[in-house]
């Protein structure tokens, strides 16, 4: 009897493994593209047909060797709810609650992966959540060398005062708008990464069919080993500004020596938090700190308290090549000095650790407050929170994990390969911030990223994207701006057709890259949407530049949708936020007037002005033009002068 059960379990279990099965986005709650004939797609046993039903349509189809199988059915209203089946020899499955209405894919990096718990006024709005025809579906983080056909996590949530949450803010604040309008159900498919920079989210055929990108995708790596090698190889060039370098652990010992010289290491003016976010990604192992410290006459007469955050790994600190403190100290480090120890003057502090215990994946790096570091002298307390210098070990063993940036086209082929060809309307996208060192390159990878994905659907969908916010510093254009011309890029992209951009630079947070206030963002991509898919004109859109009249020291620059004229939106009510330069280049603060839907520029020393600059900054604070209707102008420029970017390529 015992045999028997064995082999009918078997028999059992090979019938579930071969079942007809789904694609993961087809599952209960899924919402389906309206008006578009409508791609389903899984897998059956090879060869075996497959019936499938939806709203009253069947289609049949003969798996493939592989038992992947696709059917397309006609276009249908939006409505619902329906059934969606698939039944084969091998099994059926039904997917319940069905509708039919608009898909948007909102993918990207963390501003478009904040969650509408971590936005303004969330327990407002929770409470008025409940809109079951609103569904969202996250897409798990997960990188791969290679296109996947499937997800392995995920489901379609309604939007409820208990689900939305976790809901991508901007999706739903777009999708609460559309809704609100158009009546018809919305369907949100989330795939993002915080931190992501735009390189992985292209496929490896849209990077070979680049120029730009051509080189990199012929030595894409084919195992994790290999890639692990490459960005070990690239991150010894990137610390130590040339290739090859290979420290031995004598080398290393030499860090910790006294009078060694660790200038050259990698800066940050902020060591509380993870290494891979200043600069030094994916590597897992033992690292080092150091910084030289000013300390006054007294602290070499008496003891003192070196205070130093959260780091549980074993420690070594060493000050003037003296080891001080050896071994784990939880929570905040609080090492008590001896006299004599320090000198007057310049002192040098080098920490060896490794990663943190506790949280084994924050990998390098300190937990707490910047406020946590300081060496106490008396009742003088001396900061240590900037000017650090660090360096990974590379002599001790040491590993990479596998996040979003180590390999270009791995986040394409995990989070948006298997969602290929959803049916959809669009795709909301908010990224760039990760990119700006490289700003100049991004005219080239944005629009790749666009006409790539495109092609991968074979299908010109609308796209419509946030123009990178404030936070950072006010420079001015004579000091340059990386934020700035990563917004230009931007801005060019929307040469491309079918494409929109919400302006946010007045909804933004010097101090902070995430800022909180995603409605305005999620209302100006729906105002996009509204005009561009939905046939419905009277919605505002942010001005931008279209073209410049020089006329000896004073310009005269013209927008497109200003049509109903331009005003200065702050309490004094002049507008601010103007530069203009001669051919010397040199820029200087300018007085502007509107003069209906155009602005007059005039230069402060009645110079010939050759170039025009507005809100060029990381943070253009001061930037107060808006069209009439309550949309703030772009920032832009009129020269195309070289700038710190150019130079700047991935690699």
């Amino acid at each position: 009897m015992s045999r028997l059960l064995v082999l009918l379990l078997l028999c059992l279990a090979n019938v579930g493994f071969s079942q007809v099965r789904l694609n993961r986005l087809f599952s209960d709650h899924v919402v389906l593209q309206r008006q578009k004939p409508i791609p389903v797609w899984g897998w059956a046993q090879p060869k075996e047909t497959v019936k499938v039903t939806l709203a009253g349509q069947t289609q049949s189809v003969r798996a493939a060797a592989d038992g992947s199988w696709k059917v397309l059915f006609k276009p249908l209203e939006a409505g619902g709810p329906h059934t969606l089946s698939a039944q084969a020899k091998s099994g059926r499955i039904a997917v319940n609650d069905v509708l039919i209405g608009e898909v948007w894919l909102c993918s990207g990096q963390s501003n478009i992966e904040w969650t509408v718990a971590q936005s303004n006024r969330f327990a407002e709005e929770k409470k008025n959540a409940d809109f079951p025809q609103i569904r969202h579906f996250k897409v798990e983080h997960e990188v791969s060398l290679e296109p996947k056909t499937d997800l392995t996590k995920g489901e379609w949530q309604v939007s409820s005062p208990e689900t939305v949450g976790g809901f991508t803010a901007i999706g739903f604040f777009f999708a609460r708008e559309l809704y609100q309008k158009l009546k018809v159900p919305i369907g949100l498919v989330h795939s993002s990464w915080g931190g992501s920079q735009i390189e992985g989210w292209i496929s490896k055929e849209g990077m070979a069919g680049n120029p730009e990108f051509q080189a990199y995708a012929q030595r894409l790596p084919k195992t994790w080993e290999e890639a692990d090698a490459q960005h070990d190889q690239k991150l010894r060039k990137q610390l130590f500004k040339r290739e090859g370098v290979q420290p031995s652990r004598a080398d290393e010992e030499a860090y910790l020596k006294p009078g060694y010289d660790f200038s050259s290491w990698h800066s940050t003016d902020n060591p509380i938090g993870q290494w891979d976010w200043k600069g030094i990604w994916a590597f897992r192992g033992q690292g080092y700190m150091a910084r030289v410290i000013e300390l006054p006459a007294e602290a070499r007469t008496q003891e003192t308290t070196l205070v130093l955050a959260e780091n549980d790994s074993p420690n070594e600190m060493y000050i003037n090549g003296t080891l001080v403190s050896k071994g784990v100290l939880k929570g905040v480090r609080t090492i008590k000095i001896p006299a004599g120890t320090w000198k007057e003057g310049a002192n040098r502090l080098v920490i060896k650790f490794g990663n943190l215990v506790h949280l084994p994946w924050f990998g390098l790096g300190l937990e707490g407050s910047t406020n946590d570091l300081y060496v106490q002298v008396g009742n003088q307390k001396i900061s240590l929170f900037d000017h650090w210098k660090l360096m990974p070990s590379f002599a001790e063993p040491h590993t990479y994990v596998h996040l979003s940036n180590n390999v270009a086209t791995s986040l394409y082929n995990a989070m948006i390969a298997p969602l290929v060809p959803f049916g959809m309307r669009g795709t909301l996208w908010y990224q760039g911030e990760t990119n700006a060192g490289r700003a100049y390159q991004y005219r080239e990878a944005f629009p790749l990223l666009i006409t790539d994905w495109r092609k991968k659907w074979q299908d010109e969908f609308s796209f419509y994207f946030v123009q990178l916010s404030s936070y950072g510093a006010e420079q001015n254009s004579n000091q340059g701006s990386n934020w700035a011309e990563l917004r230009e890029a931007q801005t060019m992209t929307l040469r491309l057709p079918k494409t929109g951009m919400a302006v946010t630079t007045d909804v933004g947070n010097p101090k902070d890259i995430h800022p909180t206030n995603k409605q305005d963002v999620g209302h100006r991509l729906a105002a996009e949407a509204l005009v561009q898919d939905f046939n419905q004109p009277a919605n505002p859109r942010s001005p931008l530049f279209t073209n410049v009249q020089m006329n000896g020291n004073q310009a005269v620059i013209s927008f497109k949708y200003a049509d109903s004229g331009l005003e200065v939106r702050d309490k004094y009510g002049y507008l601010k936020g103007f530069e203009v330069a001669g051919d010397d280049h040199v820029f200087h603060y300018a007085k502007a007037e509107i003069k209906g839907n155009t602005v007059v520029v005039s230069h402060p020393k009645g110079q010939k002005i050759a170039s025009v600059r507005y809100g060029w900054a990381d943070s253009p604070v001061d930037a107060n033009l808006y069209g009439a209707d309550g949309f703030p102008v772009s920032p832009f420029r009129t020269d195309d002068w070289l700038g710190g970017t150019v130079k700047a390529k991935f690699e």
